[in-house]
């Protein structure tokens, strides 16, 4: 490969403010894309004549390509440079979303959809690597992180609003094309402001493990996100998830085998990273499974319209902010893994305050109180454990690292939704009565807890985070990663 900036070179040169506010916006309109379409779901099904069944496609194709394909992308990032994998994504994305906005039949859309996922799973592990290379220090990074997690969930909170207010006032079609000025500017910007960096060698991409490790996450994420319409034993379900543990194991033989893997089994295998992520998994299927049971609970039980409802979630948000804000004074302060179990524990908290609320509290006395402690616990959590899973993370690997992490956020929230969702309609008629609705919201709670107990007991015992990774590397540290 070409000589590229070093990282010390990034930061000499990239305008780094200016380019964490493109990098933060463009996570904004990805995650955005995540839900905005929900709101708009039956305007869609009149204008575009789609079934009942096909309507499921046009929020199941984003996520199967987001989360099937980011961790061939984010180890592309690395090989092929990261600022030119983020520009292709975003100009994807952006191309994806005006098919979306002019689409006359259901199948134009679904397609588009589909594409978004695939620019989204360019873009969002490029912005972060671009990110942790320009901010290499504690302190710095964990400020960075604070914002561009805080803009992120800001961008999974308004994705309702904004698509009650637009569908109501407007268009469906809006949703998507208020995309295009935002990629546009972005593609513009970011040229301007951070350099091109890769992977320092020159090495081949693993075509056999790209192969076997996007099919297996594809196969997961589709047989999750079928168990919506059908049951856990149906041959729709078990049939792809049983595909994704065969290609699983064959996987990770092919990785131990191959000279340059593409996910290398000691990069998984470093204690850190492996029990943040590890953790983050528990985080999102929690969190995911939180956010789709208070927003149906907003409108069938309080009987809230779509963008009443939405922006009764506000608060949430806020919340999210003030943890965000938080979180890298308490890294700082108390350390990783004092931070990281004070967060877990109270949006555990939160989540069983949640899960007492009655049927007929009302939106100050029953929800807010428990959606307020849990927002801010997510807050907190978000920053520290993208810290923890970018742990010594370099020129030869950031992509990859950000790509793991967003692919097991991903994968969480698919099982935390298909899970705790079956779990709630099983206990009850519908998963917002009393009985369900408390149900999946105190297991949501145990796997909280649970989080907090991996992370207490294997993420180390260091009080300061310079400290802990610099333990990390040491001899006696590497002997302790596995």
């Amino acid at each position: 490969m070409t000589p590229v900036p070093t990282t010390a070179t990034a930061n000499a040169l990239g305008r780094r403010g200016p380019a964490l506010v493109v990098l933060c916006f463009v996570q904004f309109m990805l995650v955005l894309d995540d839900n905005v379409v929900s709101v708009a779901l039956p305007s869609m099904r009149q204008d575009l004549g789609f079934s009942a069944a096909g309507l499921a496609w046009v929020v199941n194709a984003y996520f199967l390509a987001f989360g099937g394909l980011l961790l061939l992308f984010g180890r592309m990032t690395d090989l092929l440079g990261r600022r030119r994998v983020f520009l292709a994504g975003v100009a994807l994305f952006g191309v994806a979303s005006l098919i979306c906005g002019l689409a006359q039949e259901p199948w134009q859309l679904v397609t588009g959809r589909f594409v978004q996922g695939t620019g989204a799973a360019m873009a969002s592990p490029a912005a972060l690597a671009l990110i942790t290379l320009l901010f290499p220090g504690t302190q710095e990074r964990a400020k960075a992180f604070g914002i561009w997690g805080g803009i992120a969930a800001l961008g999974g909170t308004m994705g309702l609003v904004i698509s009650g207010a637009l569908t109501g006032l407007a268009s469906w079609r809006w949703i998507f094309l208020i995309n295009l000025p935002v990629a546009l500017a972005a593609v513009l910007l970011l040229p301007r402001l951070v350099p091109e960096s890769r992977a320092g060698r020159a090495v081949r991409l693993d075509i056999r493990g790209a192969v076997l490790g996007t099919g297996a996450v594809v196969s997961l994420v589709y047989g999750l996100l079928r168990t919506g319409a059908s049951d856990w034993g149906d041959t729709a379900v078990v049939g792809p998830l049983a595909l994704a543990v065969i290609l699983t194991v064959a996987f990770v033989v092919a990785e131990a085998r191959s000279a340059e893997p593409l996910v290398p089994l000691s990069f998984l295998s470093f204690r850190i990273r492996a029990v943040a992520n590890g953790a983050t998994l528990l985080f999102s299927a929690a969190m995911y499974a939180m956010a789709f049971l208070l927003m149906v609970h907003l409108q069938t039980v309080l009987g809230y319209r779509p963008l009443t409802a939405g922006v009764a979630y506000l608060p949430y948000g806020a919340g999210i902010l003030v943890g965000m804000w938080l979180s890298s004074r308490a890294v700082l302060r108390l350390g990783m893994r004092p931070a990281l179990v004070m967060s877990f524990l109270i949006s555990a908290a939160g989540l069983l305050l949640l899960s007492g609320v009655a049927p007929s509290d009302g939106y100050a006395s029953g929800v807010l109180p428990g959606m307020l402690v849990t927002s801010l616990g997510c807050g907190l959590s978000l920053p520290a454990l993208t810290i923890a899973a970018l742990t010594r993370t370099t020129e030869e690997n950031a992509g990859l690292g950000s790509a793991v992490l967003s692919s097991v956020q991903q994968v969480g929230g698919a099982v935390g939704v298909a899970v705790l969702v079956a779990l709630a309609s099983r206990r009850s008629d519908t998963p917002t009565a009393t009985g369900g609705f408390s149900l999946a919201l105190t297991v949501a709670a145990a796997l909280l807890t649970l989080g907090a107990v991996l992370i207490g007991t294997l993420l180390g015992k260091n009080h300061n985070p310079e400290d802990a990774l610099d333990a990390a590397e040491s001899p006696a540290g590497r002997a302790n990663h596995t």
